[in-house]
């Protein structure tokens, strides 16, 4: 397989790629200000983060339910099932890596080893055995990836720098985006997890650009629902060097995710401002601590709002209360514990 340093970046300038180009990086700016205007971050971290590990994993038929992700989310990690420990493993990966992003500036190939590592929860690292070739549905080989380990390593290390040289391949940076994700997925480095690090590797690029402020464009669902296609573009790509129609796939990816994340995060902005004012007028033990911590989590228990607001058990569990009273929250049991549904802001998770 070639490098995507060879490629000609004219090749890409076309009326239909500079106009999906165009109407995509409006939409993302969009994005990024409104997401902006909430004013704690780790609401959409978390929030859209779980979202996105449940959408993601569903793609490698890793699937669980809101209700059951939620309560899991709630529990110890022996009580989980293991679709919800796969899912909250890829929820933890992805802060490894917006961490890492943040801490250098640099999208390593070391960073993606370290992501693929909580992912999986080994220390494989790279491809060291041949082997691995990609199946279709009637499990026919329609790809063989790099087999040689040297090659491999070769290879992501010429990915290391197109990421994070812009003079490497100077195109727009969601045109890059969308080369750095086929090459990463082509090269298939490691025994297992490509997929969800790839896709990570997705918003991790456009954190590291400057395009987000924080991982919130998540294209999990939009290939979750355009299946077929991603993967036959995939290999539409290494059969006949269709460049051109993959990147439409990923900009137009970009564009519809971007319209339907600014959707979610304005509701989640609007239900937040709600209970700020309503909880506000109705109870004197509001504070701005305690609107980030209902909002930080769709199903909370007590020990999260102990440790939010850095109260007591008992008091705690009064405003839990309360809060159920006056119909902010809805408690139900989970084994001898208590937990409290945002039915707010799990109806716009949950949304279609």
């Amino acid at each position: 397989m070639q490098n995507l340093s060879a490629l000609q970046p004219e090749r890409f300038d076309t009326a239909p790629i500079l106009k999906k180009l165009a109407s995509a990086s409006r939409k993302l700016a969009e994005l990024k200000g409104i997401a902006a205007s909430i004013p704690n971050q780790g609401i959409l971290i978390n929030t859209l983060g779980l979202q996105e590990a449940k959408d993601s994993s569903e793609i490698e038929n890793i699937v669980t339910t809101h209700d059951e992700l939620f309560k899991d989310d709630l529990s110890p990690e022996s009580q989980m099932s293991a679709a919800s420990k796969e899912v909250l493993s890829y929820r933890q990966a992805l802060y490894t890596g917006f961490r890492l992003v943040r801490e250098t500036g640099l999208l390593t190939a070391n960073h993606l080893i370290d992501i693929q590592r909580e992912l999986e929860r080994n220390h494989a690292g790279f491809r060291k055995l041949p082997g691995t070739a990609l199946k279709d549905g009637a499990g026919r080989t329609v790809y063989t990836p790099p087999q040689e380990p040297d090659a491999i390593v070769a290879l992501m290390r010429d990915l290391e720098q197109v990421i994070n040289d812009p003079d490497a391949v100077p195109v727009d940076p969601l045109i890059k985006m969308a080369l750095i994700h086929h090459q990463f997925e082509s090269i298939h480095p490691f025994y297992d997890g490509n997929g969800r690090t790839g896709r990570i590797l997705n918003v991790l690029y456009l954190v590291k650009e400057g395009l987000l402020d924080i991982p919130v464009l998540y294209l999990s669902r939009h290939i979750v629902q355009t299946k077929a296609d991603y993967y036959r573009l995939l290999q539409a790509v290494r059969d006949h060097d269709v460049w051109e129609d993959w990147l439409l796939y990923m900009l137009d990816a970009v564009e519809q995710t971007a319209q339907q994340t600014v959707k979610t995060v304005i509701a989640i902005r609007d239900a937040l401002l709600d209970y700020k004012h309503r909880i506000r007028d109705q109870h004197k033990f509001y504070s701005q601590d305690l609107i980030n911590s209902l909002f930080m989590h769709p199903y909370t228990k007590i020990e999260f709002l102990q440790k939010d607001l850095k109260v007591s058990r008992l008091t705690a569990t009064k405003y839990l209360e309360t809060l159920t009273e006056s119909g902010f929250l809805e408690k139900q049991k989970i084994g001898r514990s208590n937990y409290y549904i945002n039915h707010a802001l799990t109806g716009i998770l949950m949304a279609p």
